[in-house]
């Protein structure tokens, strides 16, 4: 049984505050499937670059034990690039390049060999091919996870509602919770968005954590402070891979399992944010992600005296 992910799998450039990067690899297929490729060594990708996408970037897949069939290249193409500008708050950016390249007509294929995916993440791309990629599944998975943005709101909100009522998690962040259920109170925001289809409701608070609503549960992780946010590129898909890949570790999809989940996701965002691209999260030892883990643990663990 395989965990699959499909997005962009792109060149990014970045400036903020800290410095600037030339063009560098990302995607939200990269962040992700990096990211569930520590809690799960069956991750499979699907996407689309151009022939600047050099083999070496695409070995460091391969390092991951990342099976990278489903990545197709196209001749005489180029891969999607987007170039961008964080400022000081790091909360808000400026957006100055967009180039869609292959992915203004990708049609995503899926290989036999990933025909027996159990977990799907469809990461940031137009809702209808997040809603093909479902289709083009013989099974329907266990679990199914769809990250959004704005964007996608803002011009294609019926084809995006289609997508929400076939999976099971939706996650975005607290200003596309406001946008896309016309609420401010973030809990009448997740009891609309439920209605709409997905049993659960992942809303990410950026520095002020995450909250995961289900039925009449809610749960609230923290964000663990540091000293120096450096990057936020990705940071959103680092955590939508690192849940996924929790919840393909452990296989069974229940309300608890989906909490230590979104710690997992979590701490690997936490891990994103420190370096440029996905230069930390290439690099990371097993160890090290315990860790990072444990720290979320003890932000929110505490006895009440009697």
């Amino acid at each position: 049984m395989s965990l699959v992910v499909i997005g962009s799998v792109a060149f990014d450039a970045i400036e903020t505050p800290f410095g600037k990067t030339d063009k560098i690899v990302g995607g939200a297929a990269t962040y992700a499937s990096l990211s569930a490729s520590y809690f799960y060594e069956n991750v499979k990708i699907v996407a689309v670059v151009g022939d600047d996408f050099h083999q070496e970037d695409i070995r460091e897949f391969k390092n991951h034990g990342i099976d990278v069939e489903g990545i197709q290249v196209k001749e005489g193409q180029k891969s999607f690039f987007w170039a961008g500008k964080y400022h000081n708050d790091m909360n808000s950016r400026d957006t100055l390049a967009t180039e869609l390249n292959v992915l203004a007509d990708f049609d995503p294929i899926i290989p036999e060999s990933y025909q027996d995916c159990e977990f799907l993440l469809l990461g940031n791309l137009t809702p209808k091919i997040q809603t093909t990629t479902i289709n083009r599944l013989k099974n329907r998975p266990k679990l199914i996870v769809l990250d959004t943005m704005n964007f996608w709101m803002d011009v294609a909100l019926e084809d995006l509602k289609e997508t929400i009522r076939l999976v099971d998690v939706l996650t975005i962040n607290d200003a596309e919770a406001r946008q896309l259920s016309g609420e401010y109170s973030l809990v009448k925001a997740a009891n609309k968005i439920l209605q709409m289809g997905p049993k659960y409701l992942i809303i990410k608070k950026g520095e002020h954590g995450a909250l995961l609503f289900h039925e009449d549960q809610i749960f609230s992780a923290p964000a663990l402070p540091l000293a120096e946010v450096f990057d936020p590129t990705g940071a959103g898909d680092t955590f939508a891979g690192g849940f996924i890949g929790y919840m393909a570790k452990v296989g069974t999809v229940n309300f608890n399992n989906m909490k230590n989940a979104v710690i997992f996701g979590s701490a690997l965002a936490s891990f994103c944010v420190e370096q440029f691209g996905t230069e930390k999260i290439k690099n990371l030892t097993q160890e090290e992600v315990a860790e990072r883990v444990q720290q979320f643990v003890s932000l929110s663990s505490f006895v009440i005296e009697k």
